[in-house]
C-alpha cells in the first residue's frame, strides 16, 4: 500500500523563472524554490501551465526541474509536469524526472489533434512506462487541453499501478466527487475553488495563484480542517477578489503575478515568454492594488 500523504496540502504551480533577456535562470528558479520551501507549503509542481511548460524545449525543461530539485528534494514532495505533444519527447522528460528522484510525474493528454480514449491512455501509459519507478498523476484540464478525463478513460488508466491520482482543473467540482469515488486521490486545481474542492474531498491543491499568497491558502486549508468553515470561506473570498484584479491586467496574468511577487518582497523571476503578454505600464497601478490586498488579508487571516 503506498503513502499518499505527501500529497496532501497546497502545492504551488512552479513559475517559468527567466534573466532579462528571457532565458533559463537556474540561481532564480533555486530562489524562488527556497522562497516557497520557506513560506511552508507542501510540495511543488514544476513545468505546468505556470511554468510555461509548452514554449520551452525539452534541455530547458530539464534544466529548470535538475535546479528545482537541488533545493527541493527530501524537503518537499515535487511534481514534476512531464507532457510534451509528443510521446518520445514526454519520455524523456519522465527518465529524466525518475533519475533525479521526483516523487510524481504528471501529464495533460495530447493537444491539438484530439484523440480517442484508447489512443490518451496509450500516450500516458507511454509516459509512465518511462518511469517506472515513480507515481504517475493525471492532469485533466479541458479549457485548454480541448479534451476532458471521462470515468471510463480513468478507469482504463488505473489497471496501471503508478497512476495514483488526478490533478482536476476542470470547474465543476463534481468531478473531484467523481474521480475520489473511483478510489484515487484528487488535487483541486482552480485557485478560486481551492475551498470547494477540499470540501468534496480533494487532498490538496495545486495552483498557480499560490506563489504568490502561500500564506493565505495554506491558512484556508488550516481553518477548514479545524472546523471554523466560516473564516475559510472568507479567506477564500478574499483569495478570488484579489485573483479577479490580478486578470484585470493588460499583460498575461502570470507577468502581473511575477511582479506582484517581486514588489511583495519576494524573488524576481522576471517576465513571461512570447506569445504570452508582458507588463504594460498602466499595469503597474494593478499590480499595487493587489500587492496591498494580498498584504492586507494576510495582516487579518495569518
Amino acid at each position: 500500500m503506498k503513502d499518499l500523504k505527501k500529497y496532501q496540502g497546497v502545492i504551488p504551480a512552479f513559475y517559468a523563472c527567466y534573466d532579462e533577456t528571457g532565458v533559463i535562470a537556474p540561481d532564480r528558479v533555486r530562489e524562488l524554490a527556497r522562497y516557497l520551501i520557506g513560506k511552508g507549503v507542501t510540495g511543488l509542481y514544476v513545468g505546468g501551465s505556470s511554468g510555461e511548460c509548452i514554449y520551452q524545449s525539452v534541455d530547458e525543461r530539464k534544466l529548470v526541474l535538475e535546479n528545482v530539485m537541488e533545493e527541493a528534494k527530501g524537503k518537499v514532495t515535487v511534481i514534476a509536469h512531464v507532457a510534451c505533444n509528443n510521446t518520445a519527447d514526454s519520455q524523456v522528460l519522465a527518465a529524466h524526472a525518475q533519475s533525479l528522484g521526483v516523487d510524481a510525474i504528471a501529464a495533460i493528454p495530447p493537444i491539438y489533434f484530439h484523440l480517442p480514449a484508447y489512443g490518451i491512455a496509450r500516450y500516458w501509459n507511454d509516459i509512465s512506462a518511462a518511469a517506472p519507478d515513480t507515481d504517475f498523476i493525471i492532469y485533466n484540464i479541458p479549457q485548454l487541453a480541448g479534451v476532458a478525463l471521462t470515468l471510463p478513460l480513468l478507469r482504463e488508466m488505473k489497471k496501471n499501478p503508478r497512476v495514483i491520482g488526478v490533478k482536476n482543473s476542470s470547474v465543476p467540482t463534481q468531478d473531484i466527487q467523481m474521480w475520489r469515488d473511483e478510489g484515487v486521490i484528487v488535487f483541486n486545481g482552480p485557485d478560486e475553488q481551492f475551498i470547494s474542492g477540499l470540501v468534496m474531498g480533494a487532498v490538496g491543491g495545486i495552483g498557480g495563484t499560490y506563489a504568490a499568497m502561500p500564506e493565505l491558502y495554506i491558512q484556508a486549508r488550516a481553518k477548514l480542517l479545524a472546523g471554523e468553515l466560516e473564516t475559510a470561506r472568507e479567506i477564500q473570498n478574499e483569495c478570488c477578489r484579489i485573483i479577479y484584479k490580478m486578470c484585470a491586467g493588460h499583460g498575461n496574468m502570470y507577468a502581473v503575478i511575477k511582479e506582484i511577487l517581486r514588489r511583495s518582497g519576494g524573488p524576481d523571476v522576471g517576465g513571461v515568454r512570447a506569445p504570452l503578454t508582458n507588463l504594460v505600464p498602466e499595469d503597474g497601478a494593478v499590480v499595487d492594488e493587489c500587492v496591498a490586498m494580498i498584504g492586507a488579508a494576510i495582516r487579518k487571516y495569518c
